[in-house]
C-alpha cells in the first residue's frame, strides 16, 4: 500500500506519515476509513511496529486520523481536523526554509512557481 525508501536520510516514520497524508489529501483514503493495523502494516513493510505506531500517533496529533478504542486508527473527517491552522503554522516555517534554500541554490521565482503548479496538479519529482 505504501512504498518507503529505506535508504533515504528521512526517517521511516516521517516517510510513512507523508504517504498517509498524501493518500488522505488525494482521497485515496476516505473519511472514517480504517487504516491498516500496526501489526499488518509492520509485516507488509517489514519495519518495526513501534515506527508505525509513532507515525499513527503523530498523524492523530496533527488531526489527520483518530483512534477508536481497540479498533484501530481511522481517517479523520474534515470536520474533525480542527487543528488545521496549527498544521499550517507548523508547515510555514519549514516551507519558508525550503524556499530560502532553493533561492540560495539559484532557483528563480518562475521555477518555484512551476514547481508549485506541478505540486498542485499532483505531479512532482
Amino acid at each position: 500500500m505504501f512504498e518507503l525508501d529505506l535508504r533515504s536520510r528521512k526517517p521511516i516514520y516521517e516517510q510513512l506519515m507523508e504517504k498517509i497524508k498524501e493518500a488522505i489529501i488525494t482521497e485515496v483514503l476516505k473519511p472514517d476509513e480504517k487504516l491498516p493495523s500496526v501489526r499488518s502494516l509492520s509485516n507488509d513493510l517489514t519495519i518495526n511496529p513501534n515506527t508505525i505506531q509513532k507515525s499513527y500517533r503523530e498523524l492523530e496529533r496533527q488531526g489527520y486520523v483518530y483512534s477508536s478504542n481497540r479498533k484501530g486508527y481511522f481517517v479523520a473527517p474534515i470536520e474533525l481536523m480542527s487543528n488545521e491552522e496549527k498544521i499550517v503554522k507548523e508547515l510555514k516555517p519549514q516551507f519558508i526554509q525550503l524556499i530560502q534554500e532553493a533561492i540560495y541554490l539559484g532557483l528563480t521565482k518562475e521555477e518555484l512557481l512551476q514547481w508549485f503548479e506541478e505540486a498542485k496538479d499532483g505531479g512532482g519529482e
